[in-house]
């Protein structure tokens, strides 16, 4: 009892309202799932209706409170929008997760405008824009959890990293400076940097069984990354046991980033 006690008191999300962008698949999908059994009313954001859906109906099959608003988070507008409905479902968020992306990475000498504009408007513009309307919030009540999901291209380029690779790395730099903002309040921002992960965003890469395997070669453990692999590691950082972890990037790659 005093070992389940102490653990509750470290980790639990009892009462607590996460808001999960790209959420319905992938690394997203597995920490709106982490969060919502850990206690957590979860908000589950991103672009298609079926999966939502599927991905709430799931949670709640699980006794989990669980919802979902479809949004377009490629406008001003639209993460406008769905800031606002996602705090009508359960109220304003204590946690904000920022999952969502997109991966478009053609060669450096290609990189058009069109490009550049959509990665950094879905992968950096809406997480600020999401920041900027919850994280004074959390502020002001005393309690907040802003979790970014990054990329090994924030670090160094391999890949094409492109547009992708600057707007993962500036993703950081913003985790540091709402850090800077707003954790002597009581809100923490940190990143979650993957390796590899077999997700349908990497699809271009985990189709290629040659590919997959000299990727998963590079880790320390020997296998790449699965979304389930990011759980624990998102309760921790969305708990009271990460109150003194605050503008760190916390890499879940194998040992991807140290071989």
């Amino acid at each position: 009892m005093i070992s389940h006690d102490y653990l509750s008191e470290l980790f639990s999300l009892d009462g607590r309202v996460a808001v999960v962008t790209g959420g319905s698949s992938g690394i997203g999908r597995a920490i709106a799932g982490a969060l919502a059994r850990a206690g957590a009313s979860v908000v589950i954001v991103a672009r298609k209706e079926p999966e939502l859906a599927a991905t709430a109906d799931e949670l709640a099959a699980d006794g989990c409170r669980a919802a979902w608003v479809s949004a377009d988070l490629s406008t001003r507008d639209g993460v406008r929008a769905a800031a606002e409905h996602a705090a009508e479902v359960f109220g304003e968020p204590d946690i904000l997760v920022n999952s969502a992306g997109i991966n478009l990475r053609p060669p450096m000498g290609e990189l058009g405008e069109d490009v550049w504009d959509a990665t950094m408007a879905v992968n950096l513009e809406a997480p600020y824009l999401l920041g900027q309307r919850f994280g004074p919030g959390m502020a002001e009540r005393g309690f907040g959890r802003i979790i970014h999901i990054t990329s090994q291209q924030a670090h160094r380029a391999f890949v094409q990293s492109g547009a992708y690779g600057v707007s993962k790395g500036a993703l950081e730099s913003l985790a540091r400076s709402q850090a800077e903002a707003w954790s002597p309040h009581g809100v923490t921002c940190n990143t979650l940097v993957p390796g590899f992960v077999m997700t349908p965003l990497n699809a271009r890469l985990s189709s290629d069984p040659e590919k997959a395997a000299a990727l998963a070669a590079r880790t320390m453990v020997g296998r790449n990354g699965l979304a389930e692999d990011f759980a624990g590691a998102a309760v921790f950082l969305a708990s009271r046991a990460s109150d003194y972890v605050t503008g760190q990037a916390i890499f879940v790659d194998g040992g991807l980033s140290v071989c």
